[in-house]
């Protein structure tokens, strides 16, 4: 393990003091007021450089880094033999001099990995299994690395502290089966057919109700905790071959139809219908400060009216990137950032050029990168209540793949190797 200490900017040498004269009247108040200033002076010049500590991780130049709220995770590539490791390193601290190890562990039998999240004392990693090719979770012990479970599928925490599991529709029909954390056993499963594709929606700890529409056009809402079918609604009456989509946005449900290009909204979880709106081909949709964003297949974005389903402002040429209470982040050509108002559309400022840093927390503030005239790389948060970017950091010999977890930084370095910064405030 490695540290490096770099010295902030050194300014000019310490100010001379200029040779006192002898005062005409000699006198003990003049004399101790002589001798303090210069003691001032001295104590000045010898004020230490403000110091930047730079704290190497140890991880080969193709390896996959996972920057979380606490630690660093790093995947090995895969060898000809099929060796392969986990490694935990903490976070350091203010006083660390370097990012200390926790734990590693073996990994076998998987061609790829995806993503490594760590969440309520779980790591969850997902990846491709060698053997099928399809998607699979392990569970490790957050503190030892120790495995806790490994099933096939994509997990998601529910309000309660478990984990609704979906798999299965790469091969066919699939299923969303309710599994214990800390045992992966599972206590109920839904099946769902193959174009089913169920989406959830979210309170403020997790998942609360999960939604997907049969192929004869039913929509069906299940409670997260027990499986309990809540609500059905029949929405094709009149076709019964039409594929659709479900989408969840807080409150309401979108149901879209097979060319993406027709949206009705239900309220969950009665289902009661609230509107229908025409629409551009659509992407997915999203909550934006109490609006709808739907984003195009096609780039830009609409902003509609949650109750109503009413266009409230349309932006064909921006590509929504990130909301933050009542501003909207988007991104422009020549990779410039801006700032809308989510309810009128007005473009409060322009940010500039920028490269936006992957954060672990939806909270997180927005850390934006960009090379500086000498070399170095200029990292800043992204003000959207004030419209501008805020210097936090200027650092030398950083080659890119930033990621954050304000105040830490974590990017490959121009010499290959990675390595985590602590922001200065």
């Amino acid at each position: 393990m490695s540290s490096i200490i770099e010295l902030g900017e050194v300014r000019d040498g310490s100010p001379s003091v200029p040779p006192a004269r002898r005062p005409r009247v000699a006198g003990r108040p003049l004399r101790c007021t002589a001798v303090l200033l210069l003691a001032l002076v001295v104590l000045a010049g010898a004020t230490p450089v403000p110091q930047r500590t730079v704290s190497v991780v140890p991880a080969l130049s193709n390896a996959h880094l996972y920057l979380v709220e606490d630690g660093v995770f790093v995947v090995d590539p895969a060898t000809p033999t099929g060796d392969r490791y986990l490694t935990a390193y903490a976070q350091p601290s203010p006083t660390d001099r370097g990012a200390r190890r926790r734990w590693q562990v073996p990994l076998a039998g998987m061609a790829d990995y995806l993503g490594v999240r760590a969440e309520r004392g779980l790591v969850l990693l997902i990846g491709v299994s060698a053997a099928g090719g399809v998607l699979q979770t392990t569970a490790l012990d957050a503190a030892t690395g120790k495995q806790r479970w490994q099933i096939p599928g994509l997990v998601e925490w529910t309000t309660d502290g478990g984990l609704l599991l979906t798999s299965g529709f790469t091969e066919g029909a699939g299923s969303v089966r309710r599994v214990a954390s800390d045992t992966g056993r599972v206590s109920w499963s839904v099946p769902v057919s193959s174009s089913g594709s169920p989406d959830y929606r979210r309170g403020a700890n997790g998942v609360d109700q999960f939604v997907f529409v049969q192929p004869t056009g039913e929509v069906r809402v299940h409670d997260a905790g027990t499986g309990r079918l809540m609500r059905s609604v029949d929405t094709l009456p009149g076709n019964r071959s039409a594929f659709q989509q479900v989408q969840v946005v807080g409150d309401v449900l979108l149901v879209v139809s097979p060319d993406s290009t027709r949206v009705v909204a239900y309220g969950l979880p009665g289902l009661d219908p609230r509107w229908t709106a025409e629409v551009p081909l659509l992407a997915y949709a999203t909550d934006c400060a109490g609006l709808l964003c739907l984003i195009n297949q096609n780039g830009g974005f609409q902003v509609l009216d949650r109750a109503t389903g009413v266009l409230r402002w349309s932006d064909p040429d921006h590509t929504l990137m990130d909301i933050r209470h009542d501003r909207l982040l988007v991104l422009g050509p020549g990779q410039r950032y801006a700032v809308r108002d989510a309810a009128t559309g007005k473009l409060w400022s322009d940010l500039g050029q920028w490269d936006l840093a992957p954060v672990p927390r939806r909270d997180d503030p927005l850390i934006g990168m960009r090379p500086g005239a000498d070399g170095r790389m200029l990292v800043a948060e992204l003000d959207l209540a004030a419209g501008r970017p805020r210097t936090l950091d200027v650092l030398p010999g950083v080659a890119g793949s930033c990621q954050a977890a304000p105040p830490v930084l974590l990017c490959r370095r121009l010499d290959g190797s990675t390595a985590l910064w602590r922001l200065r405030p």
